[in-house]
């Protein structure tokens, strides 16, 4: 893991290690929860009880767990339970990608992505 920046937020909960988050309507850090929501980032090592202090990966390298089959150089985004999954464009929604899988993966295991925010649609490859 080669994070090049880090910074420290509140937990609006439990939040796993290794897991791609979002800010909750407080502001707070909670664990990202579909492919629409606005990922900002991945949790670091530690898991982190609500309220608690959270160590967030905002860009470089950072070590998630997968959720699915991922291949090396796809777009990810997030499962229902933060876990990176392949990011496939829907027809009726836009899909927020966190980065670039470093490392192909199936579920359960722990890969790099470059963190690189953006979204994907539909219309992406049309």
């Amino acid at each position: 893991m080669n994070p090049t920046h880090v910074r420290n937020y509140t937990a609006g909960g439990t939040v796993t290690s290794r897991r791609l988050v979002k800010f909750d309507g407080s502001g707070d850090i909670v664990l990202a929860a579909a492919a629409t929501d606005s990922i900002i980032g991945a949790s670091a090592d530690v898991d982190v009880a609500d309220d608690g202090p959270c160590d967030v990966i905002l860009g470089g390298v950072a070590r998630v767990k997968a959720g699915g089959t991922i291949t090396r150089g796809a777009q990810v985004t997030s499962d229902s339970a933060g876990k990176a999954v392949a990011a496939n464009p829907d027809p009726t929604d836009t899909v927020r990608v966190a980065g670039i899988a470093l490392e192909s993966a199936v579920d359960g295991d722990e890969i790099d992505i470059l963190l690189a925010p953006g979204s994907l649609s539909d219309a992406d490859n049309s």
